[in-house]
């Protein structure tokens, strides 16, 4: 009976404790809720800084937006690479910086410098209100910003002297290190004995640099002020150099001029040889960096939909035939490796559901830590959402995969009105990426199904996958989008009756080139930023070398009349049937805001219901908080009405 008795007390006690675990559960639950617009704008983007002097501590930053501001703030902060406690710090925590040389003794320091006479002031004085620019050439604008004569150059002097005294490495010439509009650090390196500064420059002006990609590397000796171009024979981007502990020097090449997302390899040169580490992988390689010792090179690449760590030795080094290999694997993206302490490379982690953290990852166990969790709290009260693989069989009969991200009270008996999520790029990888403005995880909150198919053009499936879309705008990867939301809208819970396609820039172009072809299975379509009308788009954009190589050639040859009529939206506009929401910003240079102006009369005078959303002081992409909120509350606006 003793025994019966205890375990009939046992037996309670147990219950009372799982029921009282289940109602934690159940109110810890509860607590959360739906990802909002609002909420993902208090959302805080960590950035790596790197380590201090001692090893012993990572130094990150954390930028906090400020919508009343309507700017960010940014603090830096220290943690343990063990894992531990962060605390704020002020300067640069001990960190080295790139810009020193090795010896100590010298600096480089960067500035703009007038070069080239552009501006009416340049030419009459007197006229001092006007605000004319005078061009013979081409690269009279780029990305966001108007040619005023002005470049980037780097300049190197004894470390304790002023900026001003310093000698310009590109004196008197009309190129940019860093590059523009992107450039950084990154751009230059010093050499390891501190006799010299490899650089980063594309040495053609006007209308000859908008046609080409052809970024060298360029070693200039600080002893007897000459410059030698290290990549003459890459007729492509050469970029990202930097030194092993062993003197070797590394960089990322695309061997092909004009095509800016051609295969990038990892190349090092010991002794004048050059070894291409990467030749024999058929994938494209995003960021890189040498492991302490010299012997590896670690970097990230695509991969099946996700970012992924991997490394290839370096040859230099082992004398043998370079194989890469893949590190990590998860549904997850690495997009950053920060640096490297003892056997940790401490990287940036991120996924659909969560905003970018550091991590440690062990590279001998395999065993991931969390360093950072700004975010913790906000995600603690927030809703997740299920993101699944499905694979979906292409008209060629290639497999594709096609992530598809659920509502977080996801129930499969109701029935959910579903987007078709179209990537930009053209190639860009779709991955398990997080965007402060087309956030997945923010539209699935909103009680959207969201479909985004890896289609064709995109790396991580093979270099040919990423490689077939070019001259091909119109044709297979539009089959690839229907192919995946016709297999998706199979399913019983997919509201066949509201359906809505969506996207920026070569997502942009495809919503418009889905309005004429999609045979009424969307009841809405939004672009941002998209090309409408190919013809107008190569007369207004930048750079040359993109629409050139994208769409074969000029409007004007007969070659390439399927770039500008079988693959232009503008030529399909008799068959728009379907309410569209256009959005542009009107420093965006790289598609002009003629294309969604041309887009919005389109669809007035056809009589759809339609609405143009202008950002006038916004580029290719939407940066100010406030202009930011605007977008996502027009956008779930816009779905409000029309889905």
């Amino acid at each position: 009976m003793t025994r019966i008795f205890k375990f009939l007390i046992f037996l309670l006690l147990t219950l009372q404790v799982s029921c009282y675990a289940q109602k934690t559960i159940s109110s810890a639950v509860g607590l959360q809720a739906p990802m909002t617009p609002e909420k993902l704008w208090t959302v805080k983007r960590v950035a790596g800084v790197g380590i201090t002097l001692d090893g012993k501590n990572l130094i990150y930053r954390v930028s906090v937006p400020d919508m009343e501001a309507n700017k960010m703030s940014s603090s830096l902060f220290m943690v343990p690479v063990s894992g531990g406690p962060s605390v704020p710090v002020t300067g640069n925590g001990g960190l080295t910086a790139k810009e020193l040389s090795p010896d100590g003794k010298y600096r480089i320091s960067v500035r703009e410098v007038k070069v080239e006479p552009l501006m009416a002031a340049d030419h009459y004085p007197e006229m001092t209100k006007s605000t004319a620019r005078i061009y013979d050439a081409l690269d009279y604008r780029h990305w966001d910003t108007w040619n005023d004569g002005t470049y980037n150059h780097i300049f190197y002097g004894p470390a304790e002297v002023a900026d001003s005294l310093h000698t310009d490495l590109l004196k008197g010439v009309a190129f940019n290190c860093p590059q523009k509009p992107f450039g950084g650090d990154d751009d230059y390196t010093w050499t390891p004995d501190s006799k010299g500064i490899v650089y980063v420059s594309k040495k053609l002006s006007g209308t000859a640099s908008v046609v080409s990609t052809n970024t060298d590397l360029y070693l200039y000796d600080l002893s007897t002020g000459k410059t030698t171009n290290l990549t003459a024979d890459n007729k492509g981007y050469d970029t990202n150099p930097s030194y092993s502990a062993k003197g070797d020097l590394a960089w990322l090449s695309m061997a092909t001029d004009g095509y800016e997302s051609d295969k990038n390899d990892i190349k090092v040169m010991k002794g004048g040889k050059v070894h291409n580490l990467t030749a024999g992988w058929d994938e494209t390689v995003l960021s890189y960096r040498w492991a302490n010792d010299g012997t590896y090179l670690y970097f990230t690449a695509a991969v099946d939909g996700t970012l992924q760590l991997f490394k290839v030795e370096n040859p230099a080094i082992s004398g043998k035939t370079p194989e890469v290999k893949q590190m990590t694997r998860g549904d997850w993206d690495v997009n950053t490796i920060i640096d490297e302490v003892g056997d940790l490379l401490l990287v940036q982690r991120l996924s659909m559901n969560r905003a970018a953290e550091i991590y440690s990852y062990n590279t001998r166990s395999g065993e991931w830590k969390q360093l950072t969790d700004v975010n913790g709290d906000l995600y603690g009260k927030t809703s997740p959402c299920r993101t699944e693989r499905r694979s979906v069989t292409t008209t060629d009969n290639k497999k594709m995969l096609v992530w598809v991200v659920y509502p977080p009270d996801f129930d499969p008996s109701k029935k959910y009105p579903t987007l078709l999520y179209c990537q930009g790029g053209p190639q860009s990888a779709l991955t398990q990426f997080y965007s402060f403005r087309w956030n997945l995880h923010l539209m699935a909150s909103q009680g959207y199904i969201v479909v985004a198919p890896n289609r064709r053009g995109m790396p991580g499936h093979g270099v040919e996958w990423n490689r077939q879309i070019s001259k091909d705008w119109g044709g297979q990867n539009i089959k690839d989008y229907l192919s995946a939301i016709d297999e998706i809208a199979r399913e019983p819970y997919v509201d066949r009756s509201r359906l809505g396609a969506v996207g920026a820039s070569y997502g942009g172009f495809s919503v418009f080139y889905l309005a004429g072809v999609h045979e009424k299975r969307f009841k809405t379509f939004i672009a941002h930023d998209g090309m409408f009308n190919t013809q107008s788009m190569y007369g207004t954009t930048e750079e040359m070398f993109f629409v050139n190589y994208d769409l074969g050639g000029p409007y004007w040859d007969p070659a390439f009349k399927k770039s500008y009529n079988d693959a232009n939206p503008a030529a399909m506009v008799a068959r728009w049937d379907t309410p569209i929401l256009i959005i542009q910003g009107g420093r965006d240079y790289r598609v002009p805001d003629g294309q969604a102006m041309e887009a919005f009369t389109a669809a007035q005078l056809r009589g759809l219901k339609s609405r143009f959303l202008y950002l006038p002081d916004e580029n290719h992409w939407v940066t100010r908080p406030q202009n930011s909120m605007v977008w996502q509350r027009e956008f779930f606006r816009w779905l409000k009405e029309t889905l």
